[in-house]
């Protein structure tokens, strides 16, 4: 039997071996992951549609939306990253703690919405580029379920056999030329100064309470894809994710079982870990926060540079119907050339390409996640990575696997079906934001309760500051406050904003 003393000697020369990231500018890019997939996961409906439709039909006066968007749902997110780095595991292992695992219920069932109406306002999206092209340039007027289905079936091809890393290069690249594009063609005809007084005015112009909702539901992106970003953080194992199996084993950590386990289970001492180990879990958690904090940063910048475009070169158009594209495509040709049409039509393809993409991976992985928190022989054969999965990974259907394919298919048929009897781009993107925007409020609070109920308090590195604690639950606060009055206008007919 290994006595105590060598068991820590064991453990501390696996910790002392493990290689330090670098911190230098060059290394983070490198290193970034989860942070930048969650950005790309929003670009491609909020800002390339629903952005351009405020200011082609509101000209700047719903540009308030973005800021507050932005800065009160930030530590929903954050919250996410931070858990993940101190504990190594997802927030939804935490959730599984809660009393009869409700909150993971709720997730289940709103994330099993979400896979229909969300990804066919996604996936309609990325249509609507091919949709215009087509028509455009080679005079195809195919139906917009058949685009749907095509890039579908693409996307979840790529994703099952894993061959989406050139995928995802171009995507950057192209989503990058969108960017730079989109910044020459502002500057070709700035938005007047005057009009930046919009942040901070709060207009709801009549009939705005639906792109109201949808931006507060989808900037930067839905707040459940905090859930998502945590799994994707989890799946990295990095920093204390690879640790938290070893520190497992040798009963350094508590074992974590969503059967039996509490929330103090999920707790990870850093205090009990070498200076090593430490800054090892530091540094990754603090390129954890960058990667977020970066993509968070030019999420919100594209988000207004596409409104104020809109208001500048399109205002006053309704900007709708089959052929939304080729409104939004006017900023481009008005103001540099028709040459320019082209840039853009690759870029946003690229970008809502991505979200589309990101999203067949993202909420399957959660609805796995849920499964595998609420069924014990899902949990026995948890694991979607390649490197975890044996035969009975694959052949049994109740793997965590399993269940992710089968959700990605079961996405796939019901956004296509949708697609085919509600073609209408711009209402469906505007519901699907609407129903991210009503389920945010319990995600961002279970968010900031387990970060504060979890990690010690005396963590300097992990535990909220305490401006964090207070600007989060007032943020949480101000944004289910919103929450309630739309629902109070829409549902109770309350003429509060306008509409």
């Amino acid at each position: 039997m290994m006595l105590k003393g060598e068991l820590e000697e064991e453990v501390k020369d696996e910790l002392e071996l493990l290689e330090l990231p670098g911190t230098s500018p060059g290394q983070l890019m490198k290193h970034f992951g989860p942070g930048m997939i969650l950005m790309m996961t929003g670009i491609g409906t909020s800002h390339l549609v629903t952005a351009p439709v405020a200011g082609g039909r509101f000209a700047y006066d719903l540009l308030w939306c973005i800021p507050v968007a932005y800065i009160f749902k930030y530590y929903g997110f954050e919250m996410a990253f931070r858990f993940t780095n101190a504990t190594g595991k997802s927030l939804l292992d935490a959730y599984a703690t809660a009393w009869r695992k409700w909150p993971v219920w709720y997730v289940l069932l709103t994330t099993l919405l979400q896979c229909i109406v969300g990804q066919a306002g996604r996936l309609i999206a990325c249509s609507a580029v091919l949709y215009y092209f087509f028509a455009q340039f080679m005079g195809l007027d195919a139906p917009m379920s058949a685009y749907g289905l095509l890039l579908g079936v693409l996307s979840v091809s790529i994703l099952l056999t894993g061959r989406y890393k050139a995928i995802e290069l171009v995507a950057k690249v192209s989503a990058g030329v969108l960017v730079l594009s989109s910044t020459v063609v502002y500057l070709v005809k700035p938005a007047p100064l005057a009009s930046m007084s919009h942040f901070f005015s709060f207009e709801t112009p009549a009939g705005s309470w639906l792109i109201v909702v949808a931006f507060l539901g989808l900037l930067p992106t839905g707040m459940d894809v905090s859930l998502q970003a945590s799994e994707w953080g989890k799946a990295k194992k990095v920093g204390t994710g690879r640790i938290r199996n070893l520190l497992e084993e040798r009963r350094v950590a508590s074992v974590f079982d969503p059967f039996t386990s509490t929330k103090e289970d999920l707790m990870v001492d850093t205090s009990k870990l070498s200076p090593h180990a430490r800054e090892y879990c530091r540094r990754w958690f603090k390129i954890g926060l960058w990667d977020f904090r970066f993509g968070h940063l030019v999420s919100f910048l594209i988000a207004c540079l596409f409104l104020l475009l809109a208001a500048v070169w399109l205002y006053p158009n309704p900007v709708e119907g089959h052929a939304v594209m080729g409104e939004i495509a006017k900023i481009f040709t008005r103001s540099v050339g028709p040459s320019t049409m082209a840039i853009f039509l690759i870029g946003s393809f690229a970008a809502t390409f991505s979200t589309a993409f990101n999203y067949f991976d993202g909420w399957p992985r959660v609805v796995a996640a849920c499964f595998r928190n609420l069924y014990r022989p899902t949990f026995e054969l948890r694991g979607i990575s390649t490197e975890d999965l044996t035969t009975e990974h694959r052949s049994k259907w109740y793997s965590e696997y399993n269940i992710y394919r089968m959700t990605m298919f079961f996405s796939l048929a019901t956004a296509v079906a949708i697609i085919a009897g509600i073609p209408r781009p711009v209402w469906l993107i505007l519901v699907a934001s609407a129903v991210a925007f009503f389920v945010a409020p319990v995600v961002f609070a279970l968010n900031l309760y387990y970060c504060f109920a979890v990690i010690p308090s005396n963590d300097k590195v992990f535990y909220p500051s305490t401006f964090a604690a207070w600007f989060g639950w007032g943020s949480l606060l101000v944004f289910t406050g919103l929450t309630a009055l739309l629902i109070m206008a829409r549902v109770f007919g309350i003429g509060l904003l306008g509409a």
